[in-house]
């Protein structure tokens, strides 16, 4: 941090309004960015970012400087997001992309516009199932594998958003593709679908 942010997150500690807006000034795109990625959805993600920013607003008294600014305030907002999501059971897979798992790694397929009408309700179909297996994960191997396989993020970054250590990113990460492949080969309507054809 340079010595101008230092100062105005020193007035935004004591309630300066005016030294918060320019504090945030640069980085109201960036807030909205981070939602739109995880969210997929441009609504959800001006009032997530606008909410976000008023968590950093309310609770900027409990920064200490530890970390830069940015990381502090990017934590703050997937945060805001995982809420959302966990309260609206949003997910942010979307059901014309079919998902696939190789080598027990998830990734997004882009659409085959040749497909039948068939196959293609029958991968939609399996896709929604999927999003069903992933919803019954325990929240915390819920996050970290959204936020790897869906959303891209590196795991130093998972692990400073959910502010555990590296270890315990990889854990879950991998406790989690291991619970969701449970889920999913147990689940006997998952298997009359035929999931196990795609993943």
């Amino acid at each position: 941090m340079n010595e101008k942010e230092i100062l105005l997150i020193k007035r935004s500690q004591k309630g300066d309004v005016d030294a918060f807006e320019e504090l945030i000034s640069d980085n109201t795109r960036f807030v909205y960015n981070i939602a739109l990625k995880m969210l997929k959805n441009k609504e959800d993600a001006e009032d997530i970012s606008q909410e976000a920013l008023i968590k950093v607003y309310k609770n900027i008294d409990s920064f200490n400087m530890a970390s830069s600014f940015k990381t502090w305030m990017y934590r703050i907002v997937v945060n805001t997001c995982l809420d959302h999501m966990r309260k609206n059971k949003v997910t942010v897979l979307s059901i014309d992309k079919p998902i696939i798992t190789e080598h027990n790694e998830f990734q997004v397929e882009i659409e085959d516009k040749s497909f039948s009408p068939e196959e293609l309700f029958e991968k939609k179909e399996n896709q929604k199932l999927i999003i069903h297996a992933l919803n019954q994960l325990d929240d915390s191997f819920k996050a970290a594998i959204i936020l790897r396989d869906i959303n891209d993020f590196s795991y130093e970054e998972i692990a400073d958003i959910l502010t555990c250590n590296l270890g315990t990113v990889k854990s879950r990460i991998s406790r989690g593709r291991q619970k969701l492949r449970e889920i999913i080969e147990k689940d006997e309507t998952i298997n009359l679908y035929g999931i196990k054809k795609i993943i």
